[in-house]
Formats: C-alpha cells, structure tokens, sequence
C-alpha cells in the first residue's frame, strides 16, 4: 500500500513495535541522554515571583505552560530522535498537557523506531506521519486529523523553516527558524580521529 494512504496518526500497536525494534544498546543511549537533558532543564523551572515595588503596589510573574505545543522532527533519511529529546524533554517538564509530534517517514510509511521509542520515552502520545511545509501547515491552522497547536518547535529544510516564517506572521508563536548547523571538534595528539561507535553507526543506516 502507499504510504500516503495509510493514517496519519500512529497507533499504539505502532509505538509499540517501534520500541520492540529499538535495538537494546541504543535504548540504552538515549535513555542516558534523557535522563541527563532532564537534569539540566529540570534547573531551568521559573517560580512566580511576587513583589512589592512601592508601598501598595504587588507586582508579580506567574508562569504557566503553553497547553498544546507542536514538535517537527526531521525523519525519513536523517532522523533526528535526539530532538524529540531536546523538545519533548522540556515541554514535559514545563506541564505542556498536550503534546503533538509530526515527523515524515521512510518509503516504507513507517517512523524510524528510535523516534518512537524517545517520543514514549517523552510521554508523546500524538504523534502524526507527515512533514515537511504541509506538517507545519497542519500544526499551525489545523485539519480534519489534527488540533491546531499553540506554539512550533523544531528544525526542518529551507521550506519548513520558510513554513514556520509564514504561519508566525499569522500569530501563530515559533522557536527560530533554524540556521545551518555550526560544529567545531576540538582534539590534541591523544585524540584518535578513527573513532566511532560501528554498532550506532550500522543501527541507524
């Protein structure tokens, strides 16, 4: 069958094979990689602050989480579960009560399975195949399968960040667009530049 006949929304039988077929090592990473994100945002939690300026005058900072967040993860070739961590991670921590995940998936129709397996990890729950500028449409104004959201996060090509530009002249809030990707590797002579991990390596070709 075509993949874009199939639903949209992932079932949980689909979750649930997704995280059967996440190797154990790999699970083992990215449980690491989770627990350590959430140590960082965890200090990261904003308390009201109430203050009396002036004699009468109370001035006071309230903080209260967006209540429906949407979340783009690039997929297909280069999936990028390490950014349903660093989205999934705090928007769990801030309280977001809902939280929709749209990622494209491979030929087959199917989601990379460590994309599952760190979005359970997450607590997401709605997660939707489909993405590129048509999943921002969708997070964005909504369709007959999907709520809109009130905020976009998440990195994309040159028409999903153009995508995220558009619905934000809408009202509709955003992260950043995102930039290319700037990385700097610092090594001296003990450093072996043949390093790699072939296991990660062979489980995400």
């Amino acid at each position: 069958m075509l993949s874009w006949l199939l639903p949209l929304k992932v079932s949980k039988n689909e979750m649930e094979e997704g995280i059967d077929k996440t190797p154990a090592n790999l699970k083992k990473s990215i449980r690491l990689a989770f627990e350590n994100i959430e140590k960082f945002h965890s200090m990261q939690r904003a308390n009201e602050i109430e203050v009396e300026t002036m004699a009468g005058v109370m001035c006071r900072r309230i903080v209260r989480p967006i209540a429906r967040v949407g979340l783009y993860i690039p997929g297909g070739s280069a999936p990028l579960f390490s950014t349903v961590l660093m989205l999934g991670v705090p928007a769990k921590i801030a309280g977001c009560k809902e939280v929709v995940l749209c990622t494209p998936t491979a030929p087959d129709g199917k989601i990379h399975p460590a994309i599952l397996y760190s979005a359970n990890l997450c607590g997401i729950k709605e997660i939707y195949k489909t993405g590129g500028a048509q999943a921002i449409a969708a997070m964005a104004y909504g369709t007959a399968t999907i709520k809109p959201v009130s905020k976009i996060f998440g990195p994309g090509n040159q028409y999903v960040t153009q995508a995220k530009q558009i619905v934000s002249m809408d009202g509709i809030a955003i992260d950043m667009p995102a930039g290319p990707s700037e990385v700097l590797v610092m090594a001296d002579y003990t450093a072996n530049p043949a390093f790699r991990s072939e296991e990660h390596t062979s489980e995400l070709q």
